[in-house]
Protein backbone atom coordinates (compact mmCIF):
# COMPACT_ATOMS: atom_id res chain seq x y z
CA UNK A 1 0.00 0.00 0.00
CA UNK A 2 1.47 3.25 -1.15
CA UNK A 3 -0.36 5.77 0.96
CA UNK A 4 -2.31 5.69 4.09
CA UNK A 5 -4.81 7.44 2.54
CA UNK A 6 -5.28 4.84 0.04
CA UNK A 7 -4.75 2.11 2.61
CA UNK A 8 -7.81 3.82 4.54
CA UNK A 9 -9.77 4.10 1.26
CA UNK A 10 -8.92 0.14 0.59
CA UNK A 11 -10.35 -0.79 3.84
CA UNK A 12 -13.98 -1.96 4.62
CA UNK A 13 -15.79 -4.15 7.18
CA UNK A 14 -15.21 -7.26 5.21
CA UNK A 15 -18.72 -9.21 4.95
CA UNK A 16 -17.96 -12.55 3.46
CA UNK A 17 -13.98 -14.16 4.07
CA UNK A 18 -12.09 -16.55 1.78
CA UNK A 19 -11.72 -19.49 4.21
CA UNK A 20 -9.03 -20.56 1.83
CA UNK A 21 -6.49 -17.74 2.50
CA UNK A 22 -4.56 -17.61 5.81
CA UNK A 23 -2.27 -14.68 6.99
CA UNK A 24 1.32 -15.08 7.02
CA UNK A 25 3.39 -15.73 10.23
CA UNK A 26 4.97 -12.30 9.50
CA UNK A 27 1.86 -10.73 9.10
CA UNK A 28 0.11 -11.67 11.83
CA UNK A 29 3.32 -10.99 14.02
CA UNK A 30 2.27 -7.30 12.50
CA UNK A 31 -0.52 -7.33 14.16
CA UNK A 32 -0.52 -8.85 17.49
CA UNK A 33 2.16 -6.16 17.67
CA UNK A 34 -0.27 -3.52 16.95
CA UNK A 35 -2.58 -4.15 19.99
CA UNK A 36 0.85 -4.96 22.31
CA UNK A 37 1.86 -0.98 21.34
CA UNK A 38 -1.48 0.52 21.48
CA UNK A 39 -1.62 2.95 23.98
CA UNK A 40 -4.06 3.53 26.64
CA UNK A 41 -4.78 5.68 29.59
CA UNK A 42 -1.41 5.80 31.85
CA UNK A 43 -0.21 3.19 29.99
CA UNK A 44 -1.99 0.59 32.26
CA UNK A 45 -2.80 -1.79 29.03
CA UNK A 46 -6.34 -2.71 30.93
CA UNK A 47 -6.79 -5.59 28.06
CA UNK A 48 -6.02 -8.72 26.89
CA UNK A 49 -6.32 -10.01 23.43
CA UNK A 50 -7.68 -13.54 22.81
CA UNK A 51 -6.84 -15.07 19.21
CA UNK A 52 -8.63 -18.05 18.66
CA UNK A 53 -7.64 -20.37 15.81
CA UNK A 54 -9.20 -23.84 17.01
CA UNK A 55 -11.74 -24.48 14.54
CA UNK A 56 -14.13 -26.26 17.30
CA UNK A 57 -13.95 -23.30 19.53
CA UNK A 58 -14.82 -21.23 16.57
CA UNK A 59 -17.40 -22.56 16.07
CA UNK A 60 -18.90 -22.70 19.25
CA UNK A 61 -18.02 -18.79 19.28
CA UNK A 62 -20.12 -17.95 15.59
CA UNK A 63 -23.26 -19.56 17.56
CA UNK A 64 -22.89 -16.74 20.41
CA UNK A 65 -21.95 -14.14 17.40
CA UNK A 66 -25.75 -15.23 15.63
CA UNK A 67 -24.05 -17.22 13.31
CA UNK A 68 -21.99 -14.95 11.31
CA UNK A 69 -19.99 -16.43 9.05
CA UNK A 70 -16.73 -14.09 9.35
CA UNK A 71 -16.35 -15.75 12.81
CA UNK A 72 -15.32 -19.61 11.44
CA UNK A 73 -14.22 -18.17 7.36
CA UNK A 74 -11.85 -15.47 8.68
CA UNK A 75 -7.90 -16.55 8.74
CA UNK A 76 -8.41 -15.24 12.54
CA UNK A 77 -10.35 -14.70 15.25
CA UNK A 78 -9.23 -11.96 17.76
CA UNK A 79 -11.78 -11.13 20.89
CA UNK A 80 -10.22 -8.12 22.55
CA UNK A 81 -11.42 -8.25 25.90
CA UNK A 82 -11.30 -5.56 28.85
CA UNK A 83 -10.47 -5.74 32.87
CA UNK A 84 -13.46 -5.91 34.71
CA UNK A 85 -11.81 -4.00 37.46
CA UNK A 86 -8.17 -2.89 38.72
CA UNK A 87 -6.70 -2.26 41.56
CA UNK A 88 -3.65 -0.76 43.52
CA UNK A 89 -1.72 -4.37 42.98
CA UNK A 90 -1.67 -3.78 39.47
CA UNK A 91 -0.68 -0.48 39.29
CA UNK A 92 1.78 -1.74 41.72
CA UNK A 93 2.65 -4.37 38.87
CA UNK A 94 2.65 -2.12 36.05
CA UNK A 95 4.93 0.44 37.72
CA UNK A 96 7.26 -2.67 38.25
CA UNK A 97 7.51 -3.64 34.84
CA UNK A 98 8.15 0.57 33.80
CA UNK A 99 10.84 0.67 36.08
CA UNK A 100 12.31 -2.68 34.75
CA UNK A 101 12.28 -1.36 31.16
CA UNK A 102 13.21 2.29 31.51
CA UNK A 103 16.57 0.72 34.37
CA UNK A 104 14.93 2.60 36.95
CA UNK A 105 14.28 2.35 40.56
CA UNK A 106 10.75 1.94 41.86
CA UNK A 107 10.97 4.34 44.07
CA UNK A 108 11.44 7.16 41.00
CA UNK A 109 8.01 6.63 40.31
CA UNK A 110 6.44 6.47 43.21
CA UNK A 111 4.16 9.86 42.90
CA UNK A 112 2.84 8.42 39.35
CA UNK A 113 2.51 5.29 41.11
CA UNK A 114 0.63 7.06 43.70
CA UNK A 115 -1.46 9.61 40.49
CA UNK A 116 -2.63 6.50 39.30
CA UNK A 117 -3.86 4.71 42.40
CA UNK A 118 -6.08 7.75 43.16
CA UNK A 119 -7.42 7.64 39.59
CA UNK A 120 -8.17 3.91 39.96
CA UNK A 121 -9.26 4.06 43.38
CA UNK A 122 -11.82 7.46 42.86
CA UNK A 123 -14.13 5.00 40.48
CA UNK A 124 -16.50 2.11 40.88
CA UNK A 125 -16.22 -0.68 39.69
CA UNK A 126 -18.68 -0.27 36.59
CA UNK A 127 -17.39 3.42 35.85
CA UNK A 128 -13.31 0.97 35.86
CA UNK A 129 -15.24 -1.26 33.08
CA UNK A 130 -16.27 1.42 30.89
CA UNK A 131 -13.19 3.35 31.10
CA UNK A 132 -10.96 0.05 30.28
CA UNK A 133 -13.55 -0.92 27.40
CA UNK A 134 -12.76 2.39 26.19
CA UNK A 135 -9.12 1.63 25.98
CA UNK A 136 -9.96 -1.35 24.21
CA UNK A 137 -11.47 0.35 21.02
CA UNK A 138 -8.19 2.42 21.12
CA UNK A 139 -6.57 -1.33 20.12
CA UNK A 140 -8.99 -1.82 17.55
CA UNK A 141 -8.08 1.55 15.80
CA UNK A 142 -4.53 0.22 15.90
CA UNK A 143 -5.56 -3.17 14.43
CA UNK A 144 -7.51 -1.92 11.85
CA UNK A 145 -5.29 0.67 10.65
CA UNK A 146 -2.49 -2.23 10.68
CA UNK A 147 -4.67 -4.34 8.41
CA UNK A 148 -5.52 -1.89 5.94
CA UNK A 149 -1.50 -0.82 5.74
CA UNK A 150 -0.85 -4.45 5.17
CA UNK A 151 -3.60 -5.01 2.75
CA UNK A 152 -5.67 -7.71 5.38
CA UNK A 153 -8.98 -7.52 5.27
CA UNK A 154 -10.70 -7.14 8.56
CA UNK A 155 -14.23 -6.86 10.54
CA UNK A 156 -15.19 -4.94 13.71
CA UNK A 157 -18.11 -6.38 15.01
CA UNK A 158 -20.07 -5.91 18.03
CA UNK A 159 -22.78 -8.47 17.16
CA UNK A 160 -22.48 -10.82 19.41
CA UNK A 161 -23.31 -12.01 23.30
CA UNK A 162 -20.12 -10.92 25.46
CA UNK A 163 -22.12 -13.31 28.36
CA UNK A 164 -21.91 -16.07 26.05
CA UNK A 165 -18.23 -15.27 25.04
CA UNK A 166 -17.34 -15.15 28.16
CA UNK A 167 -18.36 -18.47 29.67
CA UNK A 168 -16.72 -20.02 26.39
CA UNK A 169 -13.37 -18.67 26.89
CA UNK A 170 -13.29 -18.49 30.59
CA UNK A 171 -12.75 -14.76 30.60
CA UNK A 172 -15.16 -13.62 33.91
CA UNK A 173 -12.71 -15.76 36.16
CA UNK A 174 -9.39 -14.47 34.72
CA UNK A 175 -11.39 -10.89 34.98
CA UNK A 176 -11.91 -9.52 31.62
CA UNK A 177 -14.88 -9.15 29.68
CA UNK A 178 -15.20 -9.29 25.61
CA UNK A 179 -15.46 -6.33 24.45
CA UNK A 180 -15.25 -5.99 20.67
CA UNK A 181 -14.40 -8.67 18.08
CA UNK A 182 -12.56 -8.25 14.96
CA UNK A 183 -12.10 -11.25 12.34
CA UNK A 184 -8.83 -10.96 9.97
CA UNK A 185 -8.37 -12.29 6.59
CA UNK A 186 -8.70 -11.83 3.18
CA UNK A 187 -11.55 -10.91 1.30
CA UNK A 188 -13.86 -13.85 -0.86
CA UNK A 189 -14.86 -12.74 -4.86
CA UNK A 190 -18.40 -13.19 -3.67
CA UNK A 191 -18.23 -10.08 -1.06
CA UNK A 192 -20.04 -8.07 -3.28
CA UNK A 193 -19.58 -5.15 0.02
CA UNK A 194 -16.06 -4.17 -1.42
CA UNK A 195 -16.99 -3.10 -4.59
CA UNK A 196 -18.95 -0.60 -3.14
CA UNK A 197 -18.09 2.68 -2.83
CA UNK A 198 -16.81 4.23 0.50
CA UNK A 199 -19.41 6.23 1.80
CA UNK A 200 -18.38 9.48 4.60
CA UNK A 201 -19.31 13.15 5.07
CA UNK A 202 -17.25 15.42 3.35
CA UNK A 203 -14.60 16.63 5.15
CA UNK A 204 -16.63 20.17 5.65
CA UNK A 205 -19.47 18.44 7.81
CA UNK A 206 -16.94 16.76 9.79
CA UNK A 207 -13.47 18.22 10.80
CA UNK A 208 -14.79 21.91 12.27
CA UNK A 209 -11.54 24.04 12.09
CA UNK A 210 -11.92 27.40 15.14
Amino acid sequence: MSTLSEALTWRYATKQFDATKKISESDLHELTEALRYAPSSYGLQPWKFVMVTDPALREKLQAAAYGQSQITDASHLFVLCAKTNMDAAYVERYVESVAKVRNVPVDALKDYQEMMVRSVSGRSTSELEVWNQKQVYIALGFLLLTAAHNKIDACPMEGFDPAQFDEILGLKAEGFTATVLCTVGYRAETDDTAKAAKARFEKEEVIDVR
